[in-house]
């Protein structure tokens, strides 16, 4: 990547940004830079929307600029925010118009753009309330259309965008275009796309409370500013950052519409950027400096492509794929094979915890101990038998001491019909047993009560979140019972940053951090699970992850923390690239029967749970279908054939 972006405003430029190629982008359409910190690339935007600000507050101009909600722009606000109290950034020539709004919107709901803009931006600028334009979701149906006709008429007579902050979502929509907006669309009421919809369950408590409609800027409306920023975090967004920046303009990816514009500026942070070409095969665009890793990826992608196994890949084949230079590294195509093959043998293994009594040089794990201190961490309540049920039946089954953490109650997760349910079992239980059910069907009546109540914006009371937080724990307690984790190894840490009743969870603060050192130094493991499931929807996983390390860091120095391995495994969205896998598990088909029931312990997350992300199977069908997959790939390269497997990475810290 080059050291510097073309400026549209002249301000000190940060440091950000990895090194490339003209070559290494020549299949990318937009100009797109690789942050390391995507912080500092929120500064670095916001260092440019504060330099327009002062130039045109010098030729005593208005300076207009189209804004975005999200999560991506959150960083940016706050340093506009910095700004403004810190070096004396005025916004009193500052002219907004936002992107969107959800139709119907109260503009006093928690849940609608104009509460976000003012909770994140203008309540703690100086900005005057006439300059602020945010579309208006309470405005009867009839009066929308005029609405829009009258938003897109006061951009034109305002100069026009200066600057555009975009997000982009997983369907591809920017603003809320969603997939079929035409390239000549303006202001409009839109429907929202199912995978939407799904996504916006984070802010909203259910699925059946995300409005379906929104009145967005179209796709013209946005192409008329002068400069756009397209902002993207996160592994989630690595598969539509790739077709945005790669694929061709198409209706069916609205974001591909900004190939069109001459001033289009995408940050994507590493993880949003991983499914690039240069980054995931960068020996297809230019010449590379060969590691062993990198031939690692090449092999196999290399044999992927042809359908063909590792051993019986030619010189003739690496030569026509444009891997000449591979060979010039490695020598010969056969001594390549053969390495690259054994490095993948190496991964499999029987033995989740070691093989005792074995020589453990090219295995995964260590022999030594024979009998390990295992800590399954499970960021919800399910992960730990939905991701790796059969690993942890394996390391049960080898007698190593396996104790499993739930980080979460998961509470948010259960149906107002399940509490209802188990608070009728309680009450009717209580008559039978005690003779009296007066204090069970007071809390029935409240629960009751309450389920009949609209949520939208509301967090669920206290008892209602304690009762779905047991029904959570009583499952999870079954099916840890049914792997064989003995019950005093079984821990509910409920950590603080999880129990704010909504969809949007708190941040990590020394309450959780002590939970986890808490269980850590106990135990004192030799091996650590933990979910580094980054494309996790709701990013529970993410939080939970990181909470891990800074816990392992900072207990540094403890005289077991050195022989302690953290090992990563994924949820239920997404598996691990072959060429990242260190150890994969082979599961027989009565493995994954178990692995199934220990699934099926989890009742409230059946049939139709309330957060399945954007895939319609259940969660087991979901794994099953993945470890299946892994196995088959395994199988492509030309390794023993099995049922299925598990795979996971190693952490280095």
């Amino acid at each position: 990547m080059s050291k510097s972006i073309t400026r549209l405003f002249s301000f000190p430029m940060v440091s950000i940004l990895t090194k490339k190629d003209a070559s290494s982008t020549m299949l990318e359409r937009l100009r797109l830079s690789i942050v390391k910190d995507k912080i500092e690339a929120c500064r670095y935007a916001a260092s440019e929307l504060a330099a327009l600000i002062r130039q045109k507050q010098q030729r005593n101009e208005m300076a207009v600029l189209g804004l975005a909600t999200g999560e991506s722009p959150v960083e940016v606000y706050r340093e506009l925010i910095r700004l403004h109290h810190e070096d004396g950034l005025s916004f009193k020539n500052v002219i907004t118009f936002n992107l969107d709004e959800y139709y119907p919107m109260q503009k006093n709901s928690a849940l609608s753009y104009h509460h976000f803009m003012r909770n994140h931006l203008f309540d703690h600028i100086d900005i005057p309330e006439e300059s602020i334009n945010i579309p208006d979701g309470e405005l009867p149906i009839e009066k929308v259309e005029d609405f829009c006709r009258y938003y897109e008429e006061k951009i034109d007579a305002c100069g026009g965008l200066d600057v555009q902050l975009l997000g982009i979502g997983r369907t591809g929509h920017i603003g809320f275009n969603e997939p079929g907006s035409h390239r000549e669309s303006v202001t409009r009421l839109v429907k929202l796309h199912p995978i939407t919809i799904m996504d916006a369950t984070r802010e909203f408590l259910r699925e059946d409370l995300v409005p379906r409609r929104a009145i967005t800027m179209g796709i013209k409306s946005i192409s008329k500013a002068r400069k756009v920023f397209l902002l993207a975090w996160g592994e989630k967004k690595a598969p539509i950052v790739r077709e945005a920046v790669e694929g061709p303009v198409s209706e069916d990816i609205p974001a591909t519409f900004l190939q069109n514009h001459e001033n289009v500026e995408v940050l994507a942070d590493e993880d949003a950027a991983s499914d690039l070409t240069r980054v995931r095969t960068p020996w297809v665009v230019s010449v590379v400096n060969w590691t062993d890793s990198l031939a690692k990826s090449a092999v196999i992608w290399l044999s992927q492509k042809l359908s063909i196994p590792i051993l019986k890949l030619t010189e003739e084949d690496y030569r026509k794929n444009g891997l000449n230079d591979l060979l010039a590294y490695a020598g010969d195509a056969l001594k390549l094979n053969v390495k690259i093959f054994d490095a993948l043998q190496h991964t499999i293994t029987g033995w989740p915890g070691g093989k005792p009594g074995t020589d453990d040089t090219d295995r995964p794990e260590r022999a030594s101990p024979a009998r390990k201190r295992v800590i399954i961490f499970s960021p919800h309540p399910d992960d730990d038998v939905i991701s790796m049920g059969g690993t942890y039946l394996k390391l049960v089954e080898q007698g190593h001491d396996v104790h499993v953490a739930y980080q979460t109650s998961g509470n948010i997760a259960v149906a107002d019909d399940d509490v209802i349910r188990f608070v009728e079992f309680a009450r009717d239980m209580n008559a039978v047993v005690a003779n009296t059910s007066n204090a069970a069907n007071e809390k029935y009546g409240e629960i009751l009560e309450y389920s009949k109540t609209n949520k939208t914006d509301l967090m669920d009371t206290h008892l209602m979140r304690t009762a779905k937080g047991l029904i959570r724990k009583g499952e999870a307690t079954a099916a840890a019972r049914y792997v064989g984790t003995p019950g005093d190894h079984i821990h509910f840490l409920n950590m603080p940053f999880y129990e704010t009743g909504m969809v949007k969870k708190g941040v990590i603060g020394d309450g959780d951090l002590d939970l986890l050192k808490n269980l850590l130094e106990m135990v004192k493991p030799h091996q650590v699970f933990a979910a580094g499931d980054l494309r996790d929807p709701h990013g529970t996983h993410k939080i939970c992850f990181d909470a891990i390390v800074a816990a392992l860091k900072q207990l540094k120095g403890e005289s077991w923390i050195e022989e302690c391995w953290l090992w990563m495994y994924r949820g239920a969205w997404h598996e691990w690239p072959l060429d990242e896998i260190e150890m994969a598990i082979p599961l027989s088909p009565s493995d994954l029967q178990k692995k199934r029931k220990a699934i099926f312990k989890h009742q409230s997350q059946k049939d139709t749970p309330l957060f399945p992300g954007n895939d319609p199977r259940e969660f087991w069908q979901r794994t099953e279908d993945r470890n299946h997959e892994t196995a088959r790939m395994y199988d492509k390269l030309g390794f023993t054939e099995y049922e299925a497997m598990e795979a996971f990475v190693r952490y280095k810290f």
